[in-house]
């Protein structure tokens, strides 16, 4: 294993374009973790028979930590490393979805812009139903356009010439239902997406995303035809069948690329979680990444069609359920104990990885394999509750806006007179119609008979601009309070609680 140092070294130069912000996670206790962490995923590549296996773990914009096991080819024998090729399959799809919303942002469409305005050869499609209405760029982002599920077939449709895939869209698919009703995931909707990308920037899908993407984030190992790299780079792609290993066989580009085609190493892949990451919370601080903060943060929009399922891994047997949804090319999750999680899968003849990202934390887990349909969800997610278990995870706190300063710091000149007309200035319209001086005075006489003074400028954890959580230490206890400012110019106060926070 490498040491921190090491390990440390290789995106150093590139996340210093990256606006990050504060460090949250603890590295110590990420470190005191890893033993642990890298015991899970070598039991997962031996049981689950996959040649070879490599993990990586990005924290605060940095790979923290990165390892091989097994080989990444059974005729030469060569080792797993950080610089090993795997093809990620349907991890691919956000770099799709990515591209998508950087042509958004520059003006050349709209997600709600109909499909066939960039693919004329759908203009005559008959739909599922008669009041069906049209499908959206949108609904292809989140499998939400009434195609069929396609995983069996869609992975072999990778080299599929482009002039083969134009004649299929000319004739029309069937439709398994109306588009936007629900969801149904669809490889054939980002080979589309692959499809629009290519029409409205005038360029071959690949040569979009390597020179919108992995050029600028440093991805120089990252592409899509395999023949531009040597087979001793290659992590070559195997299956499991009547126990033993057999070589699926290589597929080159073609059509259906956008939706599974990438091929990346842990060292070039930490590099895109990195900057992924680096879009929360947001911030004032200036761009530096190919595509906006905003437009990533745009990958957790869930298609609104949700479900509710148990985390992946040991630990979902005993965890509260998920509510989760498809965003733009990531499951969106908000759970109990790692909060807001974007994930993705990937499956493949030969390969199998899988990433899920903790924004709240800065931290993201993935894993790649050469076995096919081999993911990894739940190694990935045991191990994010190792680091949970570890306390390793710390929320970044979210800055606080000169309003809330004002907004607390008029709530600190409230208890200290005991009035809250000290600060009638900074109070909403609302405040003195839900009650009135004469019982905050009364509250807060009962306050300080209590706990007496407090030390009333102690920090504000803020929770968004106008809201916030604190708790005053005091002569004779603690106060917990919450401050909440209302939708006006001024910082003035629509609601503040506070009471004696237990021992």
């Amino acid at each position: 294993m490498m040491t921190m140092a090491v390990r440390m070294v290789a995106l150093s130069g590139f996340l210093s374009i990256l606006s990050a912000p504060a460090v949250a996670a603890d590295a110590r206790k990420i470190d005191a973790a890893i033993p642990e962490i890298d015991r899970l995923f070598a039991d997962f590549q031996v049981d689950s028979h996959a040649p070879g296996l490599v993990y990586g773990i990005v924290a605060d914009g940095r790979l923290v930590h990165v390892k091989g096991f097994g080989a990444q080819d059974l005729v030469q024998k060569r080792p797993v490393t950080a610089d090993s090729l795997f093809r990620i399959a349907s991890m691919t799809k956000a770099f799709t979805a990515l591209s998508i919303l950087k042509l958004r942002e520059k003006g050349k469409l709209s997600l709600d812009d109909l499909v066939e305005a960039y693919v004329p050869e759908m203009r005559g499609w008959t739909y599922a139903t008669k009041d069906s209405p049209r499908i959206r760029i949108r609904d292809l982002l989140t499998h939400s356009a009434g195609f069929v599920d396609d995983n069996p077939w869609g992975d072999r449709q990778t080299p599929l010439p482009d002039a083969d895939f134009t004649r299929m869209l000319e004739q029309g698919v069937p439709m398994s239902s109306a588009p936007a009703t629900h969801y149904e995931y669809s490889n054939f909707g980002y080979a589309l997406l692959g499809r629009i990308i290519a029409n409205v920037s005038g360029m071959p899908y690949r040569r979009y995303v390597e020179q919108s993407l992995l050029t600028p984030l440093g991805m120089a190992s990252s592409g899509y035809q395999l023949s531009e790299w040597p087979v001793a780079r290659r992590s070559l792609g195997y299956r499991w069948e009547d126990g033993r290993w057999k070589r699926e066989p290589d597929m080159a580009d073609g059509a259906f690329g956008a939706m599974g085609g990438l091929q990346t190493s842990a060292n070039d892949y930490a590099r895109w979680v990195a900057f992924l990451l680096s879009a929360w919370p947001p911030r004032d601080d200036a761009e530096s990444g190919p595509v906006s903060r905003a437009s990533v943060r745009m990958l957790a929009e869930g298609s609104n069609f949700m479900s509710v399922g148990q985390r992946n891994g040991k630990s979902g047997a005993t965890a509260c359920r998920q509510a989760a949804a498809y965003g733009f090319a990531m499951r969106i999750a908000q759970d109990c104990d790692l909060g807001l999680t974007l994930s993705h899968g990937g499956g493949y003849p030969g390969y199998g990885s899988h990433v899920m990202l903790m924004p709240d934390y800065g931290v993201g887990i993935f894993v790649f394999t050469n076995r096919t349909y081999n993911g990894g969800a739940g190694a990935a997610w045991d191990a994010a509750m190792l680091l949970h278990k570890a306390g390793a995870l710390i929320a970044r706190d979210v800055p606080v806006s000169p309003l809330l300063a004002q907004g607390y710091a008029a709530a600190g000149r409230i208890y200290a007179s005991g009035d809250v007309v000290a600060a009638r200035d900074n109070l909403a319209m609302n405040f003195l119609m839900d009650a009135d001086a004469v019982h905050w005075g009364k509250r807060l006489a009962a306050l300080k008979g209590e706990v007496g003074n407090c030390a009333v400028d102690a920090p504000l954890s803020a929770t968004g601009n106008l809201s916030g959580k604190f708790t005053w230490t005091c002569e004779k206890g603690r106060v917990a309070g919450s401050l909440l400012l209302a939708p006006t110019a001024d910082a003035e106060i629509q609601e503040l609680k506070l009471e004696v926070k237990a021992p």
